[in-house]
């Protein structure tokens, strides 16, 4: 048993309230369920409840037994002094153990063991128990109607989507409101694609976008700083390499000129195993340099950009000559390294601009920004991992990013932390 279920039968009244009472023996009829609370306090405020014949206004408090109340020490909090109903699946108290607020009042606690239906129960406990599907409730999802399988694809994407704008808030914060700086940080931690995400991120804190921006026209510049606090400059490559020198050079005035020595990270921070040539970091970090290159504002871009074409050709980068014919300094490739695919723009849309849109929209507190974001997730076709092939399997194919996305976030918000009660589909096949 799971508080949580506690939480949907209270929630929903799937129990039987046919002469109801507290554990005291006093009538008990439910006038307000209240609204579930996420944050600190009770977990439903604003209910209403008559004990007795009279009535009463605060908030319900939700624990498997009686004596949680004492272990989580709510009777020495005084925010719990509102609680009107201490709702429990089983009383674990004796009979002179009351559970009181802070000012020695007793709190009537009600149980619900007895007064739900054992097909439910039996219901939830199949659901959340199946461990042979990724997706909890994959046999059962084809008899779940289509408006509540869509109903909750826009309810988590929004979650996803206000998640991470939280996320750039927060680094916004922390650059005091300067989102040219956010937003170079947050495009080069994307760079990373997952595997050198941190390293990217580190980089970005390492090499400062106000030495950057002084450089977007001179991408030797710009590869040199990028290259040597990146730390691919500190050691020669065993074979002579003219490219690698002349970086080298530029970076020992560049570093000197701008006080970055001993500043930058460590070459073996990156990630190359199981990775594919044309996705090592060498070559991200040269596209990165090519996207900085003759372009004055990331930001302004992003945010200014309506048609999903143009941005997309505003991504669509490709390295410099030199790495379209090495993927290591010194090592020739035997064929040329494309740029950036077009599943990597998406990617980066999906990662970058999307949260950055989304956020921007929250700080101007308009909805346009998070609705062009939405609208460039749904021009992007659907990613392809394992999640999402699960999904399929299950009988929920999605059509493009905004289904991806919003599929992604259920399972691991949702599935692996067996929220089923907190997910319309889960509630839908346990009514």
């Amino acid at each position: 048993m799971q508080e949580l279920f506690i939480h949907y039968l209270w929630q929903f009244q799937y129990f039987n309230k046919k002469y109801l009472q507290t554990t005291d023996k006093e009538d008990l009829d439910v006038v307000a369920v209240g609204h579930a609370n996420a944050n600190a306090g009770a977990d439903f405020t604003q209910a209403c409840v008559v004990i007795n014949g009279i009535k009463w206004y605060g908030n319900i408090e939700i624990h498997l037994k009686s004596s949680d109340w004492l272990l989580h020490q709510h009777h020495e909090n005084q925010d719990y002094d509102n609680v009107i109903l201490h709702v429990v699946w089983e009383d674990d108290l004796s009979g002179t153990q009351k559970i009181k607020r802070k000012d020695g009042s007793t709190i009537p606690t009600l149980t619900l063991k007895e007064r739900v239906d054992r097909l439910l129960v039996e219901k939830y406990y199949l659901l959340i128990s199946n461990k042979q599907d990724a997706i909890l409730c994959a046999s059962q999802l084809p008899t779940v109607k289509p408006i509540t399988q869509f109903s909750m694809l826009d309810k988590v994407l929004i979650q996803r989507l206000q998640r991470k704008a939280k996320e750039v808030l927060a680094l916004l914060e922390t650059n005091t409101g300067d989102w040219e700086t956010t937003t170079y940080l947050w495009t080069a931690q994307s760079f990373g694609f997952k595997v050198n995400s941190e390293a990217f991120l580190r980089l970005a804190k390492v090499l400062p976008y106000s030495v950057v921006v002084k450089y977007t026209d001179n991408l030797l510049a710009l590869e040199a700083l990028i290259f040597g606090q990146a730390g691919f400059l500190s050691d020669k490559p065993q074979n002579t390499d003219a490219y690698f020198e002349k970086l080298a050079k530029e970076y020992a005035y560049l570093s000197h000129k701008h006080k970055l020595q001993d500043t930058c990270i460590a070459k073996h921070e990156w990630k190359f195993l199981r990775l594919r040539p044309a996705n090592f970091p060498t070559i991200r970090l040269a596209q990165f340099a090519q996207l900085l290159y003759k372009k004055q504002s990331l930001f302004n871009t992003f945010i200014q950009t309506a048609n999903f074409e143009h941005l997309y050709q505003f991504l669509d980068v490709q390295q410099s000559a030199y790495w379209q014919k090495h993927y290591l300094f010194g090592k020739e490739s035997q064929s040329k390294i494309a740029g950036l695919g077009r599943q990597s723009i998406a990617n980066l849309i999906i990662n970058t601009v999307v949260p950055l849109l989304v956020a921007y929209s929250n700080q101007k507190d308009s909805e346009l920004f998070t609705e062009r974001a939405v609208h460039f997730l749904e021009q992007i076709q659907a990613e392809k991992n394992h999640i999402l092939s699960a999904w399929e399997k299950a009988g929920m194919k999605a059509k493009n990013a905004f289904d991806s996305q919003a599929l992604i976030e259920i399972y691991n918000h949702y599935c692996l932390e067996k929220r089923c009660l907190q997910c319309n589909i889960g509630i839908s096949l346990l009514k």
